[in-house]
């Protein structure tokens, strides 16, 4: 079941498309700011709401990495691991998180704070190795400043 605010939100979206399904997008990143992730119960109800299937909505959820078909923690780290930021450290760095956080790709620390994702690329080539926590973008990141960085989320 969709909250009011989800679906106020929603209706929102919906105003500025044709077609209600071409809000769909909009529908999980709304759902998801809300409860953390996408649910089936949550793709059921935004495929009611926007007269879809729920075939529909999960094509589109389980397409873009960003939406979260599963529990997350509170903060997810992305790690870039395309050419450049492999060539650039990525390994070393990859290897710092799993022994800083106790994690590896797909996991959440015990304590629900981190979840470490791969990323095929945040678009900061020039500056790898690269990686976000949230909305913040990191680059050029050192093994020594992972520590703090990590701190900045406790």
């Amino acid at each position: 079941m969709l909250s009011e605010t989800e679906i106020h939100a929603i209706d929102h979206e919906v105003s500025l498309v044709p077609y209600k399904k071409a809000a769909v997008i909009e529908a999980l990143k709304i759902v998801q700011q809300e409860r953390g992730w996408v649910s089936d119960e949550s793709v059921e109800a935004i495929a009611d709401y926007l007269e879809i299937s729920a075939a529909e909505v999960d094509s589109v959820a389980t397409f873009y990495n960003l939406i979260f078909r599963r529990p997350v923690g509170r903060h997810v780290i992305l790690l870039c691991d395309s050419i450049s930021c492999y060539v650039m450290g990525y390994q070393t760095l990859y290897e710092a998180l799993q022994q800083q956080l106790n994690v590896k790709f797909g996991e959440t620390t015990a304590d629900k704070n981190f979840t470490l994702l791969p990323n095929a690329c945040l678009g900061c080539c020039d500056h790898a190795p690269a990686l976000m926590i949230g909305e913040d973008l990191y680059r050029d990141v050192k093994v020594e400043e992972l520590e703090g960085i990590l701190k900045k989320y406790v």
